[in-house]
């Protein structure tokens, strides 16, 4: 199936918490979000949320690495929280905006199959892991096509009944190659920052391009290093997959794109 001729750009824009833990701020970017021109599909976490409500409920909270370990207890937590409170509050305020925009989980119309995380040194428990072949752009497709707005939150499904809780940025970045195939696709990032930045305590230091090879650069100078690094390897390996661009930038600025201003940081293939 061949990339589809009318209309055939696709945002995929990743939110976390510094977006979902703020009514003003959500309100802000869902507003600029529905203003993007083409099709577009929304990923969501809410890890924050969620370990609130687990207290709320004596639900033990279990952490490591900064990786939450998913029992059959936080599951059913992290479903409740990313697949109905937060998912279902992001889908009614883009109805307020005139946007038709439908909440998913990875099981529904099977758009997203993951597998169990095996044991190795540790038991992460519930846990999905996306492999090739995990999403399936055909039906995606169908959906856009029909008028609706993805929303996805972080829960996948692996095909045997059985929910997993599933990183978001990687569920966006699969989402991005898969549909990449169908669309010229531009996958966002959304965090606390403006970018990429040469210096971490300067906003102003913003870093407008990179390509692989400037990559390299940044890397070798230690200007870009330690958090930073795992969710650029994960954007170029989508760009090398055939992703068009990635941007990380903030979510502030999102409305930027629709007058066609520079936004964050723009990842590509060639500079």
């Amino acid at each position: 199936m061949g990339k589809l001729t009318s209309n055939n750009s696709l945002y995929i824009i990743k939110i976390g918490g510094n977006v979902i833990d703020n009514s003003e701020n959500l309100y802000h970017f869902l507003k600029d979000f529905e203003a993007l021109k083409g099709y577009k599909i929304l990923v969501h976490g809410g890890g924050k949320v969620a370990t609130q409500m687990a207290e709320d409920l004596g639900v033990e909270s279990k952490m490591v690495d900064g990786r939450r370990i998913t029992d059959i207890e936080t599951l059913r937590v992290v479903t409740m929280v990313y697949g109905g409170l937060i998912n279902k509050n992001i889908v009614a305020q883009l109805q307020r905006f005139g946007n038709n925009a439908i909440g998913l989980t990875g099981a529904d119309g099977n758009f997203i199959k993951a597998v169990k995380r095996p044991v190795k040194t540790i038991d992460y428990g519930f846990v999905g892991d996306i492999v090739p072949d995990s999403i399936n752009p055909q039906n995606i497709s169908k959906l856009m096509e029909a008028g609706f707005t993805p929303v996805f939150c972080a829960i996948t499904h692996d095909g045997e009944g059985q929910l997993l809780n599933t990183n978001a940025d990687t569920i966006a970045s699969a989402l991005a190659v898969s549909l990449s195939g169908l669309y010229d696709t531009t996958l966002i990032y959304c965090f606390e920052k403006k970018g990429v930045l040469k210096d971490i305590n300067d906003e102003e230091s913003l870093i407008g391009e990179i390509d692989p090879q400037r990559y390299e650069e940044l890397k070798t100078e230690k200007i870009i290093h330690s958090g930073m690094l795992p969710k650029l390897d994960n954007a170029f390996t989508a760009i090398a997959c055939g992703v068009k661009a990635v941007i990380i930038g903030k979510s502030d600025d999102l409305g930027q794109l629709k007058d066609n201003k520079p936004f964050g940081t723009r990842l590509t293939k060639n500079a």
